[in-house]
């Protein structure tokens, strides 16, 4: 059983969803992706999902385009993610999935990158734009070398391509809550929990959802009917504050005290720091 099976376990014994926030490999600074995990870890996450910083960033709105602009600055790419994520691997006991596209591993190679990933301990491997039908050369890769393949699933995904995305997936899927790119929203979509209750008859692996997902009282909401519930942008808004404010070395800091506050005992809560977390 992998560490992402045992996360979801552990979570349904406690009666709760897991927790899997999102960074980006580099951002602020590459010393600090570790603390940054450990400091996550320690305010609950289950697995932690490791963005690679890429320069067309499709499926990310303007607060993870601009963490890969800062990452990419501090020349962070796959390979240094690769790196920084068996550090964190090697420090934090809950899973770690990789989060890219797939241009960065077509330029180092397939067979590379799943040895490269498997050498650095990687436990998922989540490939935004790959298709389906074009992953499964990649997938048996990754399954070979005990690695799941996260893929994803979003609204518009029809019955037959839902029931053959369940088939090939391995650790869980990753139900996208909203067409468009990643940020933080005010309101989730009201059809949400309908939607993924349907899914069940379909999928039989754990379904975490995320996009938009940005305030306690939404993660209380989603964990009545998902498996796991994965926040990026209104994480990544922290590390960016910090930036701003010219205390980048206070981003583990902060990222505990706000997820804490998104998924802690308090997260039916709404008070948090003061961050902007909406956009556009």
């Amino acid at each position: 059983m992998s560490r992402i099976d045992d996360a979801f376990r552990r979570a349904k014994r406690e009666g709760r969803p897991a927790f899997i926030p999102f960074i980006t490999a580099g951002d602020p600074e590459p010393a600090l992706t570790v603390p940054m995990c450990e400091a996550l870890c320690r305010a609950g996450a289950d697995i932690l999902e490791i963005g690679v910083p890429f320069s067309d960033p499709l499926a990310d709105g303007p607060t993870i385009q601009r963490a890969s602009e800062r990452a990419l600055r501090n020349g962070i790419g796959l390979a240094g993610s690769l790196d920084l994520a068996g550090e964190a691997r090697r420090r934090v006991a809950g899973a770690v999935v990789l989060f890219t596209y797939y241009n960065p591993i077509l330029r180092m190679g397939e067979e590379l990158f799943a040895e490269a990933a498997a050498r650095a301990g990687i436990d998922g491997v989540l490939v935004t734009d790959l298709p389906l039908e074009e992953g499964g050369d990649l997938r048996a890769r990754l399954i070979a070398r005990g690695i799941d393949p996260i893929l994803l699933v979003a609204p518009t995904t029809g019955p037959a391509r839902l029931a053959a995305t369940s088939r090939e997936a391995r650790g869980f899927v990753y139900y996208i809550s909203r067409t468009g790119v990643t940020g933080a929203r005010a309101e989730l979509c009201e059809t949400l929990g309908r939607e993924v209750t349907g899914m069940r008859s379909a999928v039989s692996l754990p379904i975490a959802v995320g996009f938009g997902i940005s305030k306690p009282e939404q993660v209380s909401a989603v964990a009545a009917f998902a498996d796991g519930v994965v926040i990026g942008s209104a994480l990544v808004a922290v590390v960016e504050q910090a930036v701003r404010e010219g205390a980048a070395m206070e981003a583990p800091d902060r990222l505990e005290r706000a997820a804490r506050d998104l998924f802690g005992p308090g997260a039916s809560s709404s008070e948090g720091q003061d961050i902007d977390l909406l956009e556009p």
